[in-house]
């Protein structure tokens, strides 16, 4: 049996299992001098680690500067155990909206600061919005985009112009953070989000996202046509497909107060 020399290790990757072990211990959130703690790691560099995996969804910092595991971790555990195929349980509901829009419907997932489009649903007509499963887009300029961007909040929308520079594809792209965060935000309160030309000219898109029974955001679905045939009466019903596959899918919406 060869053992590793230590230098061969990832330090980054050991730190980052440090501190998500850290986390994995507390029920509650926890602050930033006490993670530091546990894992002996200097606060800078449990700091930046943190900011890392929280970009990449598996840590969420509260309000109150505390930080908590999110549910992605367990949804990756579980999801052999469990067999949820995402598709599968998606694409009935997704056909029904299909055949009542006459339009291509969307199933896409987050990986970093892309959407892919994991499937589709397409009509039965030679002229319509052609989706190329596998293919990606960017977060800002795609309805489900904005509104996963929406739900992490100022900081989280920050952090990806950073990251990105908000490249324009058309002249709607929304390119400018103020411009960005504002439609973000409006997304999440009104439950949907529209793509009015950002990512092509002459395509408009509806988006919702799907979550899980962790009520984590697990994918998005969209409805996409040439921008003159989408119709506003539309949103209504995506937004009761989402909230349909949402519980397919195990999600239990919190009662409104």
């Amino acid at each position: 049996m060869n053992k590793r020399h230590p230098e061969s290790r990832i330090q980054v990757i050991d730190r980052a299992a440090l501190l998500l072990d850290a986390l994995s211990r507390y029920s509650m959130s926890v602050k930033l001098k006490v993670l530091s703690a546990d894992t002996n790691l200097a606060p800078s560099t449990a700091f930046r680690i943190l900011h890392s995996l929280i970009d990449n969804h598996f840590v969420e910092r509260d309000c109150s500067g505390r930080y908590r595991l999110t549910g992605r971790l367990m949804r990756a555990s579980n999801y052999q155990i469990e067999g949820v195929d995402y598709r599968k349980v998606a694409m009935p509901f997704m056909d029904k909206l299909r055949d009542k829009f006459g339009e291509t419907i969307n199933l896409t997932v987050r990986e970093g600061d892309v959407i892919i489009y994991l499937e589709k649903s397409i009509p039965n007509r030679m002229m319509h919005i052609q989706q190329i499963i596998g293919s990606r887009a960017p977060l800002h300029v795609t309805g489900v985009g904005k509104m996963m961007l929406g739900l992490e909040g100022r900081q989280g929308i920050e952090r990806y112009a950073q990251r990105t520079n908000l490249p324009s594809y058309t002249r709607n792209t929304y390119s400018t953070l103020e411009n960005l965060a504002v439609e973000c935000s409006r997304s999440i309160n009104q439950g949907y989000a529209l793509d009015n030309e950002e990512a092509e000219i002459g395509v408009g898109c509806i988006g919702v996202l799907l979550y899980d029974r962790y009520g984590e955001v697990v994918a998005g679905l969209s409805v996409s046509a040439p921008i003159e045939r989408r119709k506003n009466t539309w949103i209504k019903d995506i937004v009761k497909t989402g909230k349909q596959i949402s519980t397919a899918l195990g999600y239990i919406e919190s009662p409104k107060p």
